[in-house]
This record gives C-alpha cells, sequence and structure tokens, in this order.
C-alpha cells in the first residue's frame, strides 16, 4: 500500500507519493495553480475531495477518483441571502459515514449526505443567540474543525476562532457552548463563555469523551465531552501554537509551539514537534533532522499530518514552504528537496499502486 500527500498551498495543490518503506518521495503539481487549497478529504466512496478559494472567484469544492483529475462540485454551502454574510472560504472537510461536513469563514457549519449534491446549513449553530457577540481571531471568523463522536452521529463537536467549542447531542439541532476552564480571549459580559481563541482539536479515536484543544492561550484536555477542560503543557515548548494530531494506534500526540502569539516564530529559531505519549501530562521535543539554528518559520493549524502507520509518519508544511517527513513517530526528520507557497493543509492517504 502507497501513501499520498495532498499539500494544500496558498498557490495550488501538490501530490507527494511514496512506497511502503516511506524513505523517498516525488512530487507533482501544481494542480489548480495559483488559488488556495484550504482543506482535502476522503469520502466513504474512495473519491478525494479538495476544497479551493480566490479572492476573486471565490470559493469551490472539487472531487477525484485519483487525486489527478478533478471535477467542481455545481453545489457548495453557500450563506442565505438575508444572513448578508458572503462565503469566501472552507477551513475544513470532515467525513462520517456517507456525511460530509464543511467548515467555512463567517463560522459556519454545513453538511452533505449526497456527495456534494445539494447541502444544508446547522442554522442552530450558524445562528447561535450568541453570534452577535462573536469576534474574529487573526485568520478570521473560521470554524475549523469537527469532530463527530465514532458511536454516536449525534454527538458533535465544533471549534471556532475565537468563540470556543461548541457540542451537540441531538446531531445538530442545538448547540452548546463548552469551555468551562479555558481562559477568555477577551470576556464577554452577555455571554461569558465565548471569547475562546480554539486553535485544534484532537480526539480519541476510542474514546470520544478525550479531547485535546490547542489554545491560543494553552494546551488543554477533557475527559467529558468538553464539559470541563484542564492545562496539560508540562514540558511543552511554548504555550502558543497551532497544529495538534493524534495518533490513531498508539494515541501519541503531536503539536509544534510557537513563540508568543506576538511573534508566532520557532522558538530562539530551533524547529521542534512535541510529542506526549501519556495523553497530554508531559511533552518532549523531537528535533532529530530539523534546523536548529536561524529556522523562523510557523505551522498552521491545517499544515500537520500523521499517516497511523507502525511507526507512525508524520509530514508537516511551513509558512516559507518547506515540507518535513518522518517514518519514526518524530525521531527523525527529513526535509524533501522542494520549495513551496506558503502550506495550509497536509493531509495523507493509504493508497493503491493505481492512484499512487
Amino acid at each position: 500500500m502507497s501513501l499520498l500527500a495532498l499539500i494544500g498551498t496558498d498557490k495550488g495543490l501538490f501530490l507527494l507519493r511514496t512506497d511502503d518503506e516511506r524513505a523517498s518521495w516525488s512530487i507533482d503539481g501544481p494542480t489548480f495553480k495559483g488559488w488556495k487549497v484550504t482543506a482535502t478529504a476522503r469520502d466513504a466512496a474512495g473519491r478525494f475531495w479538495a476544497a479551493t478559494a480566490s479572492d476573486v472567484y471565490g470559493p469551490a469544492l472539487h472531487v477525484s477518483d485519483d487525486a489527478r483529475a478533478w471535477t467542481q462540485l455545481d453545489a457548495g454551502p453557500e450563506w442565505p441571502k438575508e444572513s448578508g454574510r458572503e462565503m469566501r472560504q472552507f477551513w475544513t472537510l470532515a467525513l462520517h459515514g456517507d456525511r460530509m461536513y464543511v467548515g467555512t469563514d463567517d463560522a459556519g457549519l454545513f453538511a452533505s449526505d449526497d456527495g456534494g449534491a445539494t447541502w444544508f446549513g446547522f442554522d442552530a449553530l450558524n445562528e447561535h443567540p450568541s453570534r452577535a457577540n462573536w469576534y474574529p481571531g487573526a485568520g478570521g471568523l473560521c470554524l475549523h474543525a469537527v469532530l463527530v463522536d465514532a458511536r454516536d452521529a449525534q454527538r458533535i463537536w465544533a471549534a471556532i476562532s475565537s468563540v470556543g467549542v461548541l457540542r451537540s447531542d441531538d446531531g445538530g439541532a442545538t448547540w452548546t457552548l463548552r469551555n468551562d476552564g479555558i481562559p477568555p480571549m477577551l470576556a464577554d459580559d452577555r455571554f461569558p463563555d465565548i471569547g475562546r481563541c480554539v486553535h485544534g482539536l484532537a480526539a480519541d479515536p476510542d474514546d470520544a469523551n478525550a479531547i485535546w484543544r490547542r489554545e491560543h492561550n494553552g494546551m488543554f484536555r477533557t475527559r467529558d465531552g468538553g464539559d470541563s477542560w484542564e492545562r496539560v503543557e508540562h514540558g511543552l515548548g511554548s504555550w502558543f501554537g497551532f497544529p495538534l494530531a493524534i495518533d490513531r494506534r498508539t494515541k501519541a500526540l503531536f503539536d509544534v509551539p510557537l513563540e508568543s502569539d506576538e511573534y508566532r516564530l520557532m522558538p530562539d529559531g530551533a524547529m521542534a514537534v512535541y510529542t506526549s505519549v501519556d495523553g497530554g501530562d508531559s511533552w518532549r521535543a523531537l528535533r532529530g533532522g530539523l534546523p536548529q539554528r536561524h529556522a523562523y518559520p510557523g505551522v498552521l493549524r491545517a499544515a500537520l499530518a500523521l499517516d497511523h502507520r507502525d511507526p507512525c509518519g508524520i509530514v508537516f508544511g511551513t509558512t516559507a514552504g518547506a515540507i518535513f517527513t518522518s517514518r519514526d513517530a518524530g525521531e527523525t526528520f527529513a526535509r524533501l528537496d522542494c520549495m513551496l507557497p506558503r502550506v495550509l493543509s497536509v493531509e495523507l492517504y493509504d493508497v493503491g499502486d493505481e492512484t499512487a
């Protein structure tokens, strides 16, 4: 089984391929040349999905059987005209069964149950009573992460910057803010549970109540589905950062801390991925093969992915366009011989030789 990495950038989609050894990679692209590629996914039928965005033409969704030839969908998530909002970007694609969830700018959640032919919005979230007091983070007001309980599809979590995490226990009919224990970035007197700037979520694949949360102001964990959160930062290089991922096989966590919300650079100019193998109780730096001098890029929230193999492979891209890969759970990294545009998203897929 070969491995395919879809690398979304500010200027197109790049395809990286490797075999089971994961020692060397080929690089193709760009597809969607000149367009932002903000997210990719693969559905239950094996089709690849890509979300693109243009400052001129707006966002679009595309599908492909082989990640080479793409067809733009005729329909996509849209804000109702009466909302006064304009759709500019799709931030995340999340699959559960036959349903594809799309998180959008202006903090919207939409879904399709028919392969993208038709779409519906979750009005109880999109028009939440606290919405008038929501405010954007540096990247805008964006719904960028969706989690669905693998054993109970009625339970859904959505992460919005800078609002926080909301949970539905009834399939999206109602939504409740779940931010107890998270310090607000900007306190709101009327709605004290908003004002949290969540950057990323990662859930235990065997226990949906165990979720880790990379916040603007720290790393947090819940064991009760978000009813309460606690800090888990011992050994972590910084309280600030964006990407967060969990290995489905070992439950190891991976994070890339950055120096503060003011600077957003690698601390001390030395690149590192941090890992926790005890549920976030402790963290250690992984630096093998990564630049340790004069290295100041960032890594965005969707720009790190895992292959969940044994041992776990990691691929991440930087705001400077560099791509790093590891085939030993981050103990050693190799930099690929390329310099891509700013990397926005990375996803890894097991594929057959006909696709690779």
